[in-house]
């Protein structure tokens, strides 16, 4: 047996053991979210985390030696934390008798290479399917109800309004997490919890089973009409919309409420995941209280109608009827593929919804994504999905290379979120209204513009302006230090500058490139001349408002510069 394998067993036995961890040591609060300033951050141990996530493959967590050469290839990426899955059916293959050896070994894996986990509870529901509940859920269909089309065939989806379900789900989740609040209290390697897994019904807008049927034509709940009442200033816009197809309506069934229409049914259905999602949380937090996340498949452009995306998951316009039915859910977290990140992840952050992104994508593509969400929407952190299996690939390099960069300035960004003294910025060659993007701090107007290459008036050579490649990607993450100090990471892009207010045209008064190792700056070259000209029309640019400097990040490669401003 590898010598790795052998440390791992003697590391799982321990944790299973409890030896280290007795509730009696236990000094630090356990891993909570906090408001701080305008945006809600992790506090592990104490002080703010920002999560550099991956997560891995859905199977990968359920095998040491799958995992081993992957726990090797993480620690050079830059990579701090793990999402990783538990899966129902390994935690409770018999009903009431738990192993948890699944749960020791991936946590003690995780602390032996120095990163923190996020576990993912696949209990009823993976990606709206029900395919990770023990055989003993499976096989009892009248104990454990499946849902149903109309016309009364079973779907491979458990129903969300089977009660017994419910019940047994909770259970096993908080047989869990009193289990690990016994071995990872102290340590707090386990961070966050995700319950279930993309939620929401497929191919119809509602569940028919007899059991939903009655349902929905009850009574709406008087929590979720309370919430209503109660909200109706601050509702989103897809909330209210729906309740006004009812007149606002303060009593009646689903469809006095809410109208005759498909949105009513998805309302339902939301209603129904949030009640059964919250009720596990709930459960697991009286044993052990860390934060607790929920993923959306999200709204694909081609969708017309809840059903085309799992019905009832906490999509975006869902977000309100998540926030009546389940308190004891922390984030409603978004998974994001498709190419408009900026504005999906937007409709995410709205009404105080803290940003954290469990599952997008790597390489230069996902850096921007990284950048953009921790820079501009203050994230908790971000996570491509099945990182382990190309983490090293070239395809990565650069993604990786921002990885480590973030992680060496963590301090200072989670500082700047919480102060509001940061800003980011997301650009794409394809996107004509994204080859430019600029942020206001203090004073100053802060200019992102993809990479380009042309000439402008005078003729001379440019850096700005001119011809963008389509398949380029850039991004910044802008941070104030000081009334006129900065400091900027950024990739396949250039920064200009200009006065929020007045006529004054700004200069570079001090340009050092370097980067952050463990929260302490390392300074490389001082750059001036060449290294901070970027045009020489000069008349023109000063017309213009610019002084004709600005900082080159002209290659994937990202970089990082500390900066001095003036103003003549």
């Amino acid at each position: 047996m590898k010598q790795q394998a052998i440390l791992t067993l003697l590391a799982t036995a321990l944790l299973a053991a409890g030896c280290g961890s007795p509730k009696a040591d236990v000094t630090q609060p356990s891993p909570h979210l906090e408001k701080r300033g305008e945006v809600t951050q992790l506090i592990v141990r104490g002080k703010p985390f920002l999560a550099l996530g991956c997560e891995l493959g859905n199977s990968s967590s359920s095998s040491a030696e799958y995992m081993e050469p992957h726990w090797k290839a993480l620690k050079q990426t830059g990579v701090n934390t793990v999402l990783a899955v538990v899966t129902w059916e390994m935690i409770e293959p018999q009903q009431g008798k738990y192993d948890f050896s699944s749960l020791d070994r991936i946590v003690a894996e995780a602390r032996e290479n120095g990163m923190k986990l996020c576990i993912l509870w696949f209990g009823s529901w993976k990606n709206g399917t029900s395919s990770y509940q023990p055989l003993w859920v499976k096989k009892d269909t009248e104990r454990y109800p499946l849902a149903q089309t109309p016309e009364g065939r079973k779907l491979p989806i458990l129903s969300t309004l089977g009660t017994a379900t419910r019940d047994a789900d909770a259970a096993a989740y908080r047989a869990m997490m009193a289990h690990l609040r016994e071995i990872d209290a102290r340590e707090q390697t386990v961070v966050m919890m995700q319950i279930e897994n993309e939620v929401g019904l497929h191919g119809h807008p509602m569940d028919y089973c007899p059991q939903a049927r009655e349902a929905f034509a009850g009574e709406v709940p008087q929590q979720l009409l309370s919430y209503l009442k109660e909200h109706k200033d601050k509702l989103l816009p897809e909330t209210l919309q729906a309740w006004e197809q009812g007149g606002c309506a303060t009593s009646g069934s689903w469809e006095q409420v809410f109208g005759k229409n498909w949105r009513c049914e998805e309302i339902f259905m939301a209603w129904n995941y949030a009640s059964y999602i919250n009720h596990i949380a709930a459960e697991g937090k009286k044993e052990y209280d860390i934060p607790v996340f929920v993923n959306a498949w999200i709204v694909q452009p081609e969708d017309s109608r809840a059903g085309n995306y799992p019905s009832g998951g906490p999509q975006a316009q869902n977000h309100d009827i998540y926030r009546a039915a389940a308190p004891d859910i922390d984030i409603l977290s978004p998974d994001i593929y498709l190419d408009d990140f900026p504005e999906i992840l937007q409709l995410y952050s709205r009404s105080g919804n803290p940003v954290f992104v469990p599952e997008s994508r790597d390489g230069q593509a996902g850096a921007a994504n990284a950048a953009y969400a921790i820079g501009q929407l203050g994230a908790i952190g971000y996570s491509p999905f099945g990182f382990e299996r190309r983490a090293l690939a070239e395809s990565n390099t650069t993604f990786c290379e921002l990885y480590h960069l973030l992680d060496g300035a963590s301090e200072e960004i989670l500082s700047a979120q919480a102060e509001g003294r940061i800003g980011g910025a997301w650009l794409k060659g394809s996107s004509p209204q994204r080859l430019k993007s600029s942020v206001e701090l203090g004073d100053y107007i802060i200019e992102f513009e993809l990479v380009s290459s042309g000439r402008r008036n005078g003729g001379a050579p440019q850096l700005t302006g001119g011809t963008y490649d389509p398949n380029a990607i850039g991004y910044g993450i802008v941070i104030q230090q000081d009334t006129d100090k900065f400091f900027v990471i950024g990739s396949n892009t250039r920064v200009t500058f200009r006065a929020k207010e007045g006529e004054a045209t700004i200069g570079l008064a001090d340009v050092r490139e370097g980067f952050y190792e463990n929260g302490e700056w390392k300074q490389l070259r001082m750059l001036n001349g060449d290294e901070t000209q970027l045009r020489y029309d000069l008349l023109y640019a000063i017309e213009e408002g610019y002084s004709g400097q600005g900082l080159n990040f002209g290659v994937p490669k990202p970089g990082c510069i500390r900066f001095q401003l003036y103003k003549y």
